[in-house]
């Protein structure tokens, strides 16, 4: 009994039993009081947490002892002791553990889901018109100078509510260099990045998301003011020419001759840099403007599949399939992409809306026509783009072609050069036999097949 005085020398509890004080004293005893036949190793252990370890009970690990010992704590210990052998006796069912994934089909991730944050969503100016497209949101995050051999462009990066994607429209419009309103055609500014973000922003934050008026340099830097009426289109001035485009890694950035979508990016800058000429009647002092229109580039890659599908569908067309085909086999849709963005964005530039002006489409496609126009787009004439290597087949001038069509300066890894090669040729017979682009289909002998 003296080890449990001295256990608890104020307490005198009738749940310490005289057999619970015996084992103890025989676990702690430093000698073995029976007959000893081999010499003992616990005699250096610690008396007390050998008492711990007895007064514990089964759910007690030396990590949790502390919350139990204490007088008063044995009860609950042969509680749970009986507890846990009831629960030991019973079949104990083993949960199967399955995988399932936080990520839904792709067709499903593309619907309306994701919102704007608070702190964007309170910024997004609402699109002036009637627009079937009111649930979508998009605002202009910045805006830079870009110099190209076609001469300067203006980058805009754009943030949506329908994804996480950040779109780009690439503008020619060098009437953003002046703040003259004496400019024949009216500037192609976004409406969201020249508003008012909040009250606090400074002219230094303006100027740095690119809302800005003229040529930025050291010594000039003009902030651009909110626009609080949309400028009306001039009759006589054609409209801008205008190139929806989705982006293509392998095409723009790696020089894939296995289609045409980086000699198509080229190629509609420079389409669109080119001077418009003007009607008699439109000045008597130019007859010309400087080009100006806007490349809308969406993040939809390989028609919408992504990359990872468009390397798969490569392997497939390398056995024999056509993109079309090739792109249904993995389970997808010939053409998954969608324009409800690209829509939104020109009318943030105040282009293809019913108060502002209609565009001139560069497109081959006639679904991408009639799915912009289904979103509300003014499309007042479409124009052809037809394939650099093919406009020189067209007019018999092969041979002089090659050489014409030099290494020359352009905006993607194929630059100002045509795309040629076998698995061009059998992508646009796909594009034009399959997909019904409106393209003469040139054969090898040069003959042209409506």
């Amino acid at each position: 009994m003296a080890l449990t005085e001295s256990f608890y020398p104020n307490i005198s509890s009738p749940l310490l039993a005289e057999s619970d004080t015996a084992l103890l004293d025989v676990l702690t005893s430093p000698r073995w009081q029976g007959v000893q036949k081999f010499s003992r190793r616990d005699a250096a252990l610690d008396p007390l947490l050998l008492a711990v370890a007895a007064s514990a009970g089964t759910h007690t690990t030396r990590n949790h002892y502390h919350h139990d010992f204490f007088p008063g704590a044995q009860a609950d210990a042969v509680a749970r002791g009986k507890r846990a052998a009831e629960n030991t006796n019973k079949p104990q069912e083993r949960k199967r553990m399955s995988y399932v994934s936080k990520q839904g089909p792709r067709r499903l991730r593309l619907q309306p889901t994701i919102s704007l944050q608070p702190a964007i969503a309170s910024q997004v100016i609402s699109l002036a018109g009637p627009s079937p497209i009111s649930s979508i949101e998009v605002k202009c995050m910045a805006r830079t100078r870009i110099p190209t051999p076609y001469g300067p462009v203006f980058l805009h990066l754009y943030h949506n509510n329908r994804d996480n994607k950040e779109h780009l429209a690439i503008v020619v419009d060098s009437a953003q260099y002046s703040d003259d309103s004496s400019v024949l055609a009216p500037p192609i500014r976004s409406r969201s990045l020249d508003a008012v973000w909040n009250d606090d922003e400074t002219d230094m934050d303006r100027i740095v998301r690119g809302a800005y008026v003229g040529k930025l340099s050291a010594t000039s830097q003009h902030p651009s003011r909110p626009s609080l009426h949309q400028p009306s289109p001039t009759a006589s001035i054609p409209s801008p020419l205008v190139r929806i485009h989705s982006e293509c890694f392998t095409g723009e950035t790696v020089g894939s001759m296995r289609c045409d979508c980086g000699e198509q990016l080229d190629e509609a800058i420079r389409l669109i840099s080119q001077p418009i000429s003007l009607p008699n009647n439109a000045s008597p002092n130019s007859r010309t403007i400087p080009g100006r229109g806007a490349v809308i580039y969406l993040k939809q890659e390989g028609r919408g599949i992504g990359l990872l599908s468009k390397i798969r569908a490569y392997n497939l067309q390398d056995l024999g399939h056509d993109t079309v085909t090739a792109n249904l086999m993995l389970g997808h849709q010939a053409d998954e992409r969608g324009y409800e963005i690209a829509v939104a964005i020109l009318r943030d530039l105040g282009l293809g809306s019913e108060l502002g002006e209609g565009v001139r489409l560069l497109t081959n496609n006639p679904d991408k026509v009639q799915a912009l126009e289904k979103e509300g787009l003014r499309v007042v004439e479409r124009v052809q783009m037809v394939p650099r290597s093919w406009k020189h087949r067209s007019h018999s001038q092969a041979d002089a072609g090659e050489a014409d069509l030099g290494k020359t300066a352009g905006v993607t890894m194929i630059g100002g050069e045509a795309v040629r090669g076998e698995d061009l040729d059998k992508y646009l017979r796909t594009k034009i036999l399959r997909m019904g682009h409106m393209l003469p289909l040139y054969l090898a002998g040069g003959q042209a097949e409506s």
